[in-house]
Parts: C-alpha cells; structure tokens; sequence
C-alpha cells in the first residue's frame, strides 16, 4: 500500500469534517484553503451552492504582503468579516478546511471574531 502523502490526509480530514459541518443561508460556511504562499477564505451558503464572499492574500485589492505568515492571514481574516458583513452575514460555521486549528488558520479565526463574525 503506497504511502499517505500529508495533503492526501488533509484531504480525508476534511472530507470527514464536511459530512457534519454544512452552510445555510443563515449560517453560511467560511471555509479556509492554505498553501505556502497564500491563503483563502471564502463564506459559502452550501445549500444555493454560491460564494457569498471571498478573500485571499493573492488579490491585488487586499494589499496583504504575504499570506504564508500569521500577520497576512490576520488580514484575510478582518478582510473576509468586512465583506461578509456588508453582505448581511453576521453568523457562520466554521470550516478548517482539514488543517489543524494552529497558526494560520487560528489567526484567521481569530482575526474575523474580532472583526465582527459569530462563530
């Protein structure tokens, strides 16, 4: 049997994680994606199947120097509340996307709480 690469783990993981954790139009999903230089957010409703809101650290827009560190994902974090908010989402659920809840993904979390989101 080949060996498990970590992002064939993730994946599993997170595949795992999503048969419990599903958006609504009330409770959308805010879903995280990150890779070495960038990370993403995106508020999605599961039910319409449409993106509600996204934000990652490779748009020119979001001015973020770089998304691989904690600073940049604290960014896209008050980044993806700011326009979640202005579309009328207060709530979401929170998707980790498979990763652990440490470091860049935290940051995320923690930096849209702040900025305003319910999770």
């Amino acid at each position: 049997m080949p060996k498990s690469s970590k992002n064939d783990v993730r994946i599993r993981v997170h595949e795992r994680l999503r048969q419990k954790v599903r958006g609504s139009d009330e409770r959308p999903r805010l879903a995280v994606f990150r890779s070495l230089k960038h990370i993403y957010a995106q508020v999605i409703d599961d039910r319409a199947g449409h993106t509600l809101a996204a934000a990652s650290s490779g748009e020119k827009s979001s001015k973020v120097a770089s998304g691989g560190n904690i600073a940049g994902a604290k960014q896209i974090g008050k980044l993806i509340a700011q326009r979640a908010k202005a579309k009328g989402v207060t709530k979401v659920v929170f998707d980790r996307g498979g990763y652990l809840y440490h470091g860049r993904v935290k940051a995320l979390a923690d930096a849209a709480r702040e900025a305003g989101l319910e999770f």
